[in-house]
């Protein structure tokens, strides 16, 4: 019994701004659970600073302790926000409605930040959502057709950070949509199958202030890359992985993106090491290049190295 004790009289004397650090790092069950030791703690449990940035996305949440959190833990202080649903789990249960979308969005006006993983969104409102996010993730989402068309896709005037990975539903309309109505800074997309070149083909003129791109295993092809390289002219990040079907072509119409700082290529086996390099030739603020699984050899390894020898240089086969 000492060591708890002992234990307790160290913590009692800690000060408040090492105690929340502490709490900081706990689980949000754990931090919960620590307010009940008295009432210091709980006081320090409320602090604004413990609920800036709220990760659910570990806990299986029922509708109900949502509303519960909703109501009397998140407020004003919210920036981010990550739920995980039950859509994998085989779960039939609603977590989101529009109503508990109302009530976050006045409790918590500057949430920025909403991250959705495995969520059946599909009888969910696109116009529903809190108007104050700027960044929104879906991760292995349910969406329904109608998301970021028409009058809804102006639910989200100030979406610039969009992240789409293996949402099935999400097309060459959703892209056009959004990408047409919310001036977009960073755009996601990984194991989008229906994004295809006319999908990019269409969006690429509405990406002008596009900043960071990242395109994993989606089906397109050289001329994917030539309308980037046409009309994406802001681009700072571009990374391409799993492409299958880009060839050397594609990789020549990326030299119009001369404000590329970092470039990242991840199993596209059909780039040569010299298509490589003239790539990086032609990339005057080229600082960074990582090339993941790409088998080309020591010799062709160094002669791409040697054609940026001012850029930070990484590879991994």
């Amino acid at each position: 019994m000492a060591a708890p004790k002992m234990a307790a009289k160290m913590a009692a004397a800690l000060p408040d701004p090492v105690l929340l650090r502490v709490l900081a790092l706990l689980p949000l069950r754990d931090r919960l659970r620590a307010a009940r030791v008295s009432r210091r703690w709980r006081r320090l449990v409320q602090d604004r600073v413990l609920w800036a940035d709220v990760d659910l996305s570990p806990h299986k949440l029922t509708s109900k302790t949502l509303w519960q959190l909703v109501r009397h833990r998140l407020g004003d202080s919210l920036r981010t926000l990550r739920v995980r649903g039950t859509l994998l789990a085989g779960g039939r249960q609603r977590l989101l409605s529009p109503a508990l979308l109302a009530a976050l969005a006045k409790r918590c006006p500057r949430l920025s930040q909403l991250c959705l993983a495995e969520a059946d969104l599909r009888p969910l409102p696109y116009e529903s959502f809190p108007a104050s996010i700027t960044a929104l993730e879906l991760s292995r989402c349910e969406i329904p057709a109608a998301w970021f068309c028409g009058s809804a896709a102006r639910a989200l005037p100030r979406l610039q950070h969009l992240v789409v990975r293996k949402v099935p539903a999400f097309s060459n309309q959703h892209l056009l949509n959004v990408s047409s109505r919310c001036r977009l800074k960073t755009l996601t997309l990984s194991g989008t199958y229906r994004v295809t070149d006319a999908g990019i083909q269409s969006a690429a003129p509405h990406l002008e202030e596009l900043e960071r791109l990242v395109l994993r295993h989606c089906v397109v092809t050289d001329s994917a890359l030539h309308f980037i390289g046409r009309h994406v002219k802001r681009l700072r990040f571009l990374e391409i992985s799993g492409a299958d079907s880009l060839t050397n072509a594609g990789l020549a119409c990326l030299a119009a993106l001369e404000g590329l700082e970092t470039l990242r290529l991840d199993r596209c086996h059909k780039f040569s090491p010299d298509a490589i390099a003239a790539l990086c030739r032609a990339l005057p603020r080229l600082r960074n290049l990582k090339l993941d699984g790409a088998d080309f050899g020591d010799e062709a390894m160094g002669k791409i190295q040697a054609s940026v020898p001012s850029c930070s240089f990484s590879h991994t086969p």
